[in-house]
């Protein structure tokens, strides 16, 4: 008897969550829990006071929840998807970092990427570039074809 299409796909898909992988994942998914918390408070109770800091707190944890739902999915498309985000995210704590450093009264209020990521330990700084070292390490040891296409 054959087996489902979606069977198939599920067997091949790139996994993304192993050795390392797993340990990226709960870091990802504690810094998610930790902006999300942090955004959702600041923006119910304090929004006048610093919206840009805030929004851009709300931001970072969207890209953190949808790359964690990423390396959780596994597969070609959401490594890809991942491996964007990473860079996008090290691009805004490496933007939103230097602003804070150059124009400090922008951000009357930390955000989650200010000062490269202080607040949280220089996590934001950091965890982007491991997310792509290891995202490109899933991808060659997929092989030269990709396991989830």
């Amino acid at each position: 008897m054959p087996e489902p299409a979606t069977g198939r796909r599920e067997r091949t898909r790139t996994r993304l969550v192993t050795g390392p992988g797993l340990l990226l994942v709960w870091v990802y998914g504690v810094i998610t829990v930790g902006a999300v918390s942090r955004s959702a408070y600041q923006i119910a109770t304090e929004y006048d006071r610093a919206p840009l800091a805030y929004a851009l707190s709300a931001a970072a944890a969207l890209v953190y929840a949808f790359i964690t739902y990423s390396l959780v999915r596994g597969g070609e498309t959401a490594r890809k998807a991942a491996l964007v985000c990473c860079a996008a995210e090290l691009t805004g704590v490496l933007a939103v970092g230097t602003w804070t450093l150059v124009e400090p009264s922008a951000f009357p209020d930390a955000t989650v990427w200010s000062d490269f990521g202080m607040g949280y330990l220089f996590i934001p700084v950091i965890l982007p570039v491991t997310g792509m070292l290891w995202l490109r390490r899933s991808r060659a040891a997929a092989g030269p074809l990709g396991a989830g296409r």
